[in-house]
């Protein structure tokens, strides 16, 4: 199973963009995926992940009310929406996807995922 992140691109703060994750290879149905980034010189940093089954979501403060996740079933693609976006927004976001069940609160932790994406840049410019 590969992950392709696209989607990345140059905005202005205040902007949009929708970041999609599209699953290749075998069949892959996943239970749980999330989106994590990494700015420059920092960690990679948790932003939002989903236990499909349940349809519960986990979003970090930072990004809660801005940014929304879903997915395309038949597209086998997942998307992250980003409105309103801030210079801090400024990162490599990568997503990830489990076909595992983890429980809600193992939503931020990268080792509840199997499989990445291979990141795709955001810049927002002030």
């Amino acid at each position: 199973v590969q992950l392709q992140a696209y989607g990345g691109g140059l905005v202005q703060a205040g902007g949009s963009l929708r970041l999609s994750c599209a699953a290749s290879g075998r069949t892959f149905s996943s239970n749980a995926a999330g989106w994590f980034r990494q700015a420059p010189g920092k960690e990679r940093e948790f932003v939002v992940g989903i236990r499909w089954n349940f349809g519960s979501t986990y979003y970090a403060d930072s990004v809660k009310g801005r940014f929304t996740i879903s997915r395309d079933n038949g597209k086998n693609t997942v998307y992250l929406q980003m409105n309103s976006l801030k210079p801090e927004d400024t990162a490599v976001y990568y997503c990830a996807a489990t076909a595992r069940r983890p429980i809600a609160s193992m939503l931020p932790n990268p080792a509840t995922y199997d499989y990445w994406g291979q990141g795709t840049l955001v810049t927002v410019s002030s």
